[in-house]
């Protein structure tokens, strides 16, 4: 029993921002995670050849303790072990009420802890067991991560972002699309949530990259994980090796957006990340790292 050749596997993270308020230390918007999770089911249902692995932000639950003792830096206070425990126990507790909520909708996911596997070096993820990943999608099931604590040969410990799970699992399963589900509708050329004059990019190729990463900045609210800046980084970096032939990156605010986006790979709301083909390459195809 396998992955069917004709499905269409696609990652999807639903961002930090939009199932917390991160403004709040650990407060999950129960009923937002909710529409979500039933326009994924919604997805499925019109698609029975649509494979996914979800992955979700840790928000207010472990980014704020994360930032408290500065796990992303590593061992570096007497309180750090304690702090890793305490930032693990967090971002459990996000997960389980997103396991729960997308239970209750009918999408049969499996809930995989990050930092049970994971290894990094010097805040980088070298490693993760891929087999039960793998299992699950071979049984229909819908394997489901997110942002996590994780140990690391050179620091001690670090926090592995739910971008950093995903660009490892698509180096290994080759995604035909991403789906980046955050606040806002896609990029823009400005923060803008405080800035009514700003103007959204529909879309940013490998080579249009180095234009507008002046113009990207972190987030507003409390995150250890770099922010705008470095979640577009890594999505680009993807794309330009192959990994994955697009991403998209939408509001998950506006109602149904999820569900249209699964279902049509060219739809164009929000900001569209892919390969600008050349002369040499029509095709766009080349090898993952």
């Amino acid at each position: 029993m396998g992955l069917s050749p004709l499905a269409e596997l696609v990652f999807v993270k639903l961002g930090g921002s939009v199932i917390t308020d991160k403004t709040r230390a650990a407060k999950a918007l129960p009923e937002r995670i909710g529409r979500l999770a039933g326009e994924i089911r919604a997805a499925q249902d019109a698609r029975p050849d649509l494979a996914m692995v979800l992955g979700h932000g840790s928000g207010s639950f472990g980014h704020t303790v994360g930032q408290k003792y500065g796990i992303h830096r590593g061992i570096d206070r007497g309180q750090s072990w304690w702090g890793y425990a305490e930032t693990a126990a967090a971002a459990a507790r996000l997960n389980r009420i997103v396991t729960d909520i997308l239970l209750t909708a009918g999408v049969p996911v499996v809930s995989i802890q990050p930092s049970a596997t994971a290894r990094c070096c010097k805040g980088e993820l070298k490693e993760l067991t891929l087999y039960p990943i793998r299992q699950a999608l071979e049984h229909a099931l819908v394997p489901l991560l997110y942002g996590d604590v994780a140990l690391d040969d050179s620091q001690g410990c670090t926090i592995v972002s739910t971008e950093q799970v995903l660009a490892y699992l698509a180096q290994h399963l080759r995604p035909a699309r991403i789906v980046m589900v955050g606040r806002v509708d896609g990029v823009y050329d400005r923060d803008p949530l405080h800035d009514a004059e700003a103007r959204p990019l529909s879309r940013i190729t490998p080579d249009s990259f180095p234009q507008v990463r002046s113009q990207l900045g972190g987030s507003h609210a409390t995150d250890v994980t770099g922010g705008m800046l470095t979640k577009v980084s890594e999505m680009v970096s993807l794309v330009a090796q192959g990994c994955t032939e697009r991403v998209h990156l939408i509001s998950g605010l506006r109602k149904g957006a999820l569900t249209r986006v699964l279902l049509d790979a060219q739809h164009s709301q929000g900001t569209m990340i892919e390969r600008q083909e050349d002369a040499n390459n029509p095709t766009g195809n080349t090898r993952c790292c």
